[in-house]
Parts: structure tokens; sequence; C-alpha cells
């Protein structure tokens, strides 16, 4: 499975964590951003609690950001293969809960299992994998857990849970882990480039990475691999010789965890120039999140380079590079339908994660529940919810062979 992001994104009362100064924001908030700004329900709440984030983001919860229709007729329609009885408890991602879909997944449910009672229990993703460990929960619906939470996992269980891919990340919906995109200046000529380059911009050398809670020396590599110019991207004449200057996320986000995790080896050995930012708070009160300071910053910056989350409304001053996952090609555009396909190299994904014991069957309850959301019926109310994206018909086949291994005893890795 590929790894992914381990928290949420949105974390609007941030502090600022940059080292240089930054470009004069807009006066006001972005129209598009409105959605996500304080109202007076949040306000009756602690800043960053679950119930004020559960205020704050209610307009854009229940808002329909897309209303594209995916050819779903590939999946198969939901048939229970057997019918258990007893509870299920479902923690973690707050966004499933806080949007009609958990709550249109559990009365679906219902209809075609009703022995099987959902608890859903999703306040945050913080606690989605801890609520496995700790016995509070069946489920937990997370991105890539942790390293202490993996640990954890394996000092009191003794393996690490598993997970199962179930929706794929958002285009363009903040905080439903929307897509990475990379970004220069409007003048560099550069239309394009692979995962390797972007390690060799972003990253350092480095002596190996994580596989979760092992480490491998086999990731290592040099510093013959470190791309700290133009001209060592092809580009000619004057960028030649210019310095690439690289843009990004604190490195206490998610987002950075999760670029590390895709294009870094899960090393973190960054390349020692990044300048790195937070969300804050202006004076009025508004946020000025981290991606559009990355924007702020490349579109001054002709040598720059960013990796953000994708919003609509990018200023023309900054273009979007299509990726490929290796030199061969080929290099994909960022849009909706590659996104959704992950022909796109930088996909985000949400799982269930479960608590798989090698040897020892998967509780059916779980089994049918989860067959149930990578089932077509399951995957049109994520398309009809209009945020998360649903799976296609091959990667919901993959998943299912997953499951199915799991419901064995089988081993995933």
């Amino acid at each position: 499975m590929k790894k992914s992001t381990w928290l949420h994104v949105l974390t609007a009362a941030a502090i600022p964590l940059y080292f240089a100064s930054v470009p004069r924001a807009p006066a006001q908030t972005e129209p598009w951003l409105k959605n996500y700004e304080p109202n007076a329900e949040s306000r009756k709440f602690p800043a960053g609690s679950a119930a004020e984030r559960h205020a704050r983001m209610a307009a854009a919860a229940h808002a329909v950001t897309y209303t594209h229709q995916f050819d779903l007729s590939g999946l198969p329609r939901y048939t229970p293969k057997s019918k258990p009885v007893g509870t299920v408890r479902v923690c973690g991602n707050n966004y499933i809960g806080d949007s009609p879909l958990g709550g249109w997944w559990q009365k679906a449910f219902k209809k075609v299992q009703p022995g099987i009672k959902l608890e859903f229990r999703l306040q945050t993703a913080a606690n989605g994998i801890a609520c496995l460990f700790e016995d509070r929960g069946d489920i937990g619906i997370d991105h890539q857990p942790l390293f202490y939470d993996d640990l954890s996992n394996l000092r009191l269980k003794g393996y690490l849970a598993s997970g199962i891919s179930v929706v794929t990340g958002a285009y363009d919906v903040i905080g439903w882990q929307n897509s990475f995109a990379v970004i220069v200046n409007r003048d560099n000529p550069l239309a394009r480039l692979t995962m390797g380059q972007l390690d060799g911009i972003f990253g350092s050398e480095r002596a190996g990475g994580w596989e979760r809670t092992k480490w491998d020396p086999n990731l290592a590599r040099g510093p013959e691999g470190n791309i700290r110019k133009w001209g060592q991207m092809g580009l000619t004449g004057a960028w030649a010789d210019r310095t690439i200057d690289t843009y990004g996320f604190s490195l206490r986000y998610s987002t950075a965890l999760e670029f590390s995790d895709d294009v870094l080896k899960s090393s973190d050995k960054w390349n020692g120039n990044l300048l790195a930012f937070g969300n804050y708070k202006r004076p009025d009160g508004t946020t000025y999140l981290e991606s559009d300071q990355i924007v702020d910053h490349v579109a001054k910056d002709p040598g720059g380079i960013g990796y953000i989350r994708f919003h609509q409304h990018l200023p023309p001053s900054v273009k979007v590079l299509a990726v490929a996952a290796t030199a061969a090609g080929p290099y994909v555009p960022l849009t909706l339908e590659t996104e959704q396909s992950r022909a796109y190299p930088l996909w985000g994904e949400q799982s269930f994660w479960v608590e798989a014991k090698p040897g020892t069957r998967l509780d059916p309850k779980l089994y049918e529940f989860i067959r149930f959301v990578l089932s077509r019926d399951g995957q049109a109310l994520v398309e009809r919810d209009g945020k998360y994206l649903p799976l296609t018909a091959k990667i919901a086949a993959e998943q299912m062979h997953r499951l199915d291994a799991l419901a064995a005893g089988r081993s995933v890795k």
C-alpha cells in the first residue's frame, strides 16, 4: 500500500513556522476559503477542539464540491456472504463523520445487514490507530499510522495494524486530503519532472529509509543524487547555474510526512535550503494557509519550486507540473480524473485499519462492512458526497483481494 499522510491538513490555529519575510497577504479571505473560517457557532468551543472544528467545517462538510459522474459499473454490487450479529465500533477521521458520508454508509448498510450495529466515533484521525491498540474501536479510519502508533501496536499486540484503502483523496477540497501539486514560477521553462527528480530536488543523501517500523538501508542514496541547480534538470542559458529554491510545509505537519513517505523514502532527509511554512492567523483573524504562503513565495522567486495541497484559483504567476513515476513516463498532469484513477503519482487515500492477527480470520462483521464500502453501493455514496473520490473498479478489486486475505487469516504487506 502507498504510504500516506498521517493526520489532517487544516490546522488553522497553528503558529507560523517559517524563516523569511512573507509577501504581503491579501487583506481579506478569498471567497472560496470562507467555508473554512471560524463562525458564530464554532466560536462557542475551544479553538482547535473537535467540536470547534466540526462547527467551523460544517458548510464545507455538507457541500458537494464536484458533480462529476464516474463510471462505477465495474464495481460489484454488495451481496452479503454471511449475516453476523453484533457491534462494529468505527473511530478516527472526522471528515467522514462531519460530512453526510458516514451517516449514509450507516443507513445503507443497516438495510442489508440489520444484525450489525455501526457505532461511529469519528472525532479525529489522530486517535484512529490508538483506538485499535487500546481496544476502543474495531476499525480506525486514517492515513498511514504514525511511527509511534505502529510501535505501540507492535508492543501491545505483537503485530501491526492492516489497512484497506477505501477512498481516494480529494482533488481540491481542503481537509479531505486534497491532491499534492508541484509548482514553479510561470517564467520557469520546466513543464514536467519525475518522482526521482523530486527526491533529488527536495531530498538529500541518506543512510536508508523507513518501512513502517523497520529501517531499510537499501533505501540509501548518496549526494550524487542531489539536484541543486536548474541546469541539472536540463535547463540552459541563464537558468543552468540558477540555484533551486525549495518551499514546503513545516516538518511537523502531516503533509510534510506524507511527502517524505511518497518521495524521500520515509527518510526525513530534506534539502537544507527548504523554507517551511505553517498556517497562521492574520491580525484580522483570517487564515493564511501554508499552501498560499508557498504559492506567494514561488510567484516571486523565478528559481523557486514548491509542493502544495492543490486548490482552485491559483494565480497565473505559478504553474503546476506534470509528474511521472519513472523516467520512462508517462508524465501525468494533475486533474480530477488522474487523481481518482491514481495515474497521477502523488495521489492520496483514506484507509480502514483493523487489528488482523496473522493466522486468525478477520471478524466477519468487519469483513462484511468493509466489503460493503468497497462495493458499488458504498462507492456511489462517496461520489454522491462529492469530496473524497470513489475507487476505480481496478483499485477496489485490489483492495478486495487484500480484504479476502485478511478474512482467510493471511497477512498483507
